[in-house]
Formats: C-alpha cells, sequence, structure tokens
C-alpha cells in the first residue's frame, strides 16, 4: 500500500510512532503496526510490513520552526508529489521554504522515557556512563539500612528481561543491571531484609508503559509465542539464580499486565508455566501473579487454579489514573479507602486461594488527584492506607523508595511527616475504635465487633505488662487503666448477651 499525501489536517490516520534508532534516525510505525518502507531512489513510501530494517529507517533533518526534511538511508529526500504520492525523489537539497520536501511534524503524545528509550536515544557510549552513574548512586546499603530502621522487612525490585543476557544485552540495553540485583540481595541481607524479584518489563511490553520498556507505547507481549517463551526463560533464569538465596522470598512472573491487551487465557498459561518454573527450582519461594490493570476483576486469578501453594496475588491500588478520582475532596479518597477497598481486600483474604499483597502490582502510594491536600490529608490519607493494607494476608509495597515526584517518594514522606509508619504499632487499637464506631452505624457488626473485642481483650491479658497492670496496679495511670478494662469486660459480656 502506498503513501498517500492529501489531507490539510492530521486525523489517527495520518499519526505514527517513531522508533528512534540513533540520534537522528527513525522508523516511522503506523496506528496499524506497519512500518513506512522506501526501497530506494524514485521509489514511492509504502507501508506494508510488520518488521523494521534499514529500507524502514529515515533520516529526520529539522528546524526550529517545527519543519522537517525526511531522506533515505541513501540520501534522498522525500517528497509530496503533485499526484499525492509521496517519493523518493526530491532533487537535489530542499530549504526551508514552502516546498514538496517539506513538511511539518508535530508531536501528540508524551515523548516515553524508560530504560529502552534511554539506552536508545543516547547510544550506547552515553547511556553506559548516564546508567552506571545511576546504579552505582541511586541506591546503596545505606538506603537499606534506612529502610531496616523503619520496620520494613521486604523490598520489591523491579528487573527487566534483558537481565538475563546480563552482561551483554541484547541493543540497545546496557549491562549491568545483573550486578545491581547482587548488590541489592547482599544488601538486603545484610539486614535481614526479604528480596521479592519483580519482573517489570517483559519482551514486547505487556502494557505499553514506558517501566515496561515499550518501545513506543504498544502492547506486544501477548502476540508472540517468542515474546511469551523468552519472557519463561528470564523467569528460569532469576529462579535458577537466586533460589538458594536466604533473601529470597518470591518471584512475580510479571508486573502490570493490560486488560485491554493482555487476554485472560493468555495470562493464566504464562502464569501455570511459570509457576511450575519458580517450582523446579524451589519448593517454597513465593510465586506473585498481578492482576491485569484496568477493567478487571482481582477473582479471576483466584478462579484460575494457577498453582497448589505459596502463590499469591498483587494488587496494584491507586487513587490515581481513573476519572472516578476527578474532584474527589481528601475525605472522599479516604472513605473510599475504608468503604471499598477493605471491603474488597476483606472479600480476598477469605476468598480459598493465593494470599492477598498490596502494592504497583501490589503497591500502593500516597499520592491522589487533590490538588490542595494539607500535610494533614496526606496523613489522614497515608494512615487510612496503611490501616486498611496492613491486613493484607501477604503485606504491602509501597511504590516507590525514591522519586522525583515527592508524595510517590517513600523516603521523603518519612523524612517529612507525611506518613507515619508508628501507626501500625498501634493497628490493634485503631482496629478497635473503627470497629466501634461501625458498630453504632450498623447492627450488622454487633457479632464481628464482640469476636473483635474478645481477640483485643485476649492481647492485652497476654501481655505480662498488662498482665500487672490488672492485678497490680497502683499508680494513677494503673487505675485508669485498671478501669478501661473493666470497661471493656462489662462490654463483652453485654454484646455476648444480645448475641447468644
Amino acid at each position: 500500500m502506498d503513501v498517500s499525501v492529501n489531507r490539510d489536517a492530521a486525523s489517527s490516520w495520518e499519526t505514527f510512532t517513531l522508533w528512534r534508532v540513533s540520534e537522528s534516525e527513525f522508523q516511522f510505525r503506523t496506528t496499524q503496526g506497519q512500518f513506512l518502507t522506501c526501497y530506494g531512489t524514485g521509489c514511492s513510501v509504502s507501508a506494508t510490513t510488520k518488521s523494521a530494517s534499514t529500507t524502514e529507517t529515515f533520516q529526520i533533518e529539522r528546524n526550529n520552526n517545527g519543519r522537517v526534511h525526511i531522506k533515505t538511508k541513501s540520501g534522498t529526500y522525500l517528497q509530496a508529489t503533485i499526484g499525492n504520492q509521496l517519493t523518493a525523489d526530491y532533487p537535489g537539497t530542499p530549504g526551508w521554504n514552502d516546498n514538496a520536501a517539506t513538511f511539518e511534524m508535530s508531536i501528540v503524545a508524551n515523548n516515553l522515557h524508560g530504560d529502552y528509550q534511554l539506552a536508545n536515544g543516547y547510544g550506547h557510549n552515553k547511556a553506559k556512563q548516564v546508567l552506571e552513574r545511576h546504579r552505582n548512586t541511586f541506591i546503596n546499603v545505606g538506603d537499606f539500612e534506612f529502610l531496616f530502621r523503619q520496620g520494613i522487612n521486604t523490598v520489591r525490585i523491579p528487573v527487566g528481561w534483558w537481565i538475563a543476557f546480563d552482561p551483554n544485552p541484547p541493543a540497545p540495553f546496557i549491562g549491568g543491571t545483573l550486578e545491581a540485583l547482587d548488590n541489592a540481595f547482599s544488601w538486603a541481607q545484610a539486614y535481614n531484609i526479604k528480596c521479592i524479584i519483580d519482573l517489570h518489563a517483559a519482551p514486547g511490553s505487556q502494557n505499553g508503559m514506558e517501566h515496561s520498556a515499550s518501545q513506543d507505547g504498544t502492547t506486544g507481549w501477548p502476540t508472540s509465542s517468542d515474546y511469551i517463551s523468552q519472557t519463561l526463560h528470564v523467569i528460569d533464569f532469576l529462579a535458577s539464580r537466586y533460589a538458594k538465596h536466604p533473601a529470597l522470598l518470591g518471584i512475580e512472573l510479571l508486573n502490570e499486565p493490560s486488560a485491554a491487551s493482555v487476554p485472560l487465557d493468555t495470562l493464566v498459561s504464562y502464569y501455570k508455566q511459570g509457576y511450575e518454573i519458580v517450582r523446579k527450582h524451589s519448593p517454597s519461594a513465593y510465586v506473585v501473579i498481578c492482576q491485569r490493570i484496568g477493567n478487571a476483576d482481582p477473582l479471576e486469578l483466584y478462579q484460575a487454579d494457577i498453582g497448589s501453594h505459596n502463590i499469591v496475588v498483587d494488587l496494584h491500588y491507586y487513587n490515581l489514573f481513573d476519572t472516578f478520582f476527578v474532584n474527589k475532596s481528601a475525605i472522599d479518597n479516604i472513605q473510599f479507602i475504608y468503604q471499598s477497598r477493605e471491603a474488597q481486600l476483606q472479600a480476598l483474604n477469605g476468598a480459598n486461594g493465593p494470599l492477598v499483597f498490596i502494592g504497583n502490582s501490589s503497591e500502593w502510594v500516597n499520592e491522589w488527584n487533590v490538588t490542595s491536600g494539607s500535610q494533614s490529608d496526606y496523613q489522614d490519607f497515608g494512615r487510612a492506607q496503611l490501616e486498611v493494607y496492613d491486613a493484607a494476608s501477604f503485606g504491602w509495597a509501597y511504590w516507590t523508595l525514591k522519586n522525583d515526584r515527592k508524595h510517590w517518594d517513600f523516603e521523603w514522606n518519612i523524612r517529612n511527616n507525611y506518613l507515619q509508619l508508628s501507626n501500625i504499632l498501634n493497628l490493634s487499637s485503631l482496629c478497635f475504635r473503627r470497629w466501634t464506631f461501625r458498630v453504632l452505624k450498623s447492627s450488622n457488626y454487633s457479632q464481628l465487633f464482640c469476636l473483635t473485642t474478645i481477640v483485643l481483650f485476649l492481647f492485652y491479658l497476654c501481655s505480662e505488662q498488662h498482665v500487672t497492670y490488672i492485678y497490680a496496679g497502683n499508680s494513677q495511670k494503673e487505675k485508669i487503666f485498671n478501669s478501661l478494662t473493666w470497661l471493656l469486660l462489662a462490654s463483652v459480656c453485654f454484646h455476648l448477651c444480645q448475641i447468644f
């Protein structure tokens, strides 16, 4: 199919994604997945092939006014002919005035970031310098000490599929990720912290996002059996290398597959094969499977019978990226955590299936669409998430340790008192207050409140410190505590009478 040049205004048909080959060379991909092709001087430009090589590679020359010239590898400029065809036969070198070889180019989407774009854009030598400096300075042993002091017992470490080919991964990726992962395991072991290896980027991209190393925002992983086989090879490599490491807690088979692009049967088949691969190397390592992001019910993975033991479903909760949260107030966001997220979490915890992990595959973040939130609002929002997500049967993970957006930055939130992990230590009393509040709202919670009260009462009795308070208290503080304890016991008896 030859390319026509016959429109005064661009629409989706005239929109291309650019695959960057070098600083000035690009490949043009249509919305249907074909690449622009030119076989040489005098030829028309067509769009028929779905793979790119030198005949699909063009050089773009730009000026400061958004105008461009497009040149083939042989050096001939493209032009729009009188017959509205795009051909490689412009004579000589065009100027920047209005002529058949001068085009206007508009960028209609954000430029992608991520490993692929960085390495591809900089080129090997410059990208190697940038990434080596980043890996040597961004995360180090001091960060693991910080996490240890905050009571964090596990880190979730994202990796790309090219790690299995280190130290010489396929172009344009830069070697060194395997050494960085080895360092992280050593630092984690030194502070008794466990590691979950998270395959964040699969070949072809499982969601089209930059953090999955997508070339152009498309999702190619589920369309290629070669991509899926290659991904299973990566899981085998990671499991065989780290299965016996004392710091390994689990392996996440894939981060955030897209519900719109990845069919459930394709994903389940991959998860089942990945589970067996991990089990081949370790009978006990947890196998983490991530929910599909978008319009998908997490229960679909509970019904898939993927593995028999030590399997975890990773849920990603954000009060972002969804029109539902637009114009929601701070209170609205917090109530959504308590009313909707907690209900779903309780249902999944009670399901006969995998454990529940809350984090960016089972991650969460102290950020929302509220533009005028105060520090107190953020503290309340973080507290709500900590209270609810701490009940997940496998725990939670925060995304991420460091980030240029401060509310995504765990360390910044802690150091600036926007996130208060000390609240977890008081979770039992917080739960007591919340259940008490709910009893006042609905009699349906009376039995659950009574059971919760008994559990909490036994918790206090089982503590030697609190037994002393109950039976040998003389100080004013102890007398107050004793009074509250007997009041609590009276409440238990009252509710037992109501039930029985």
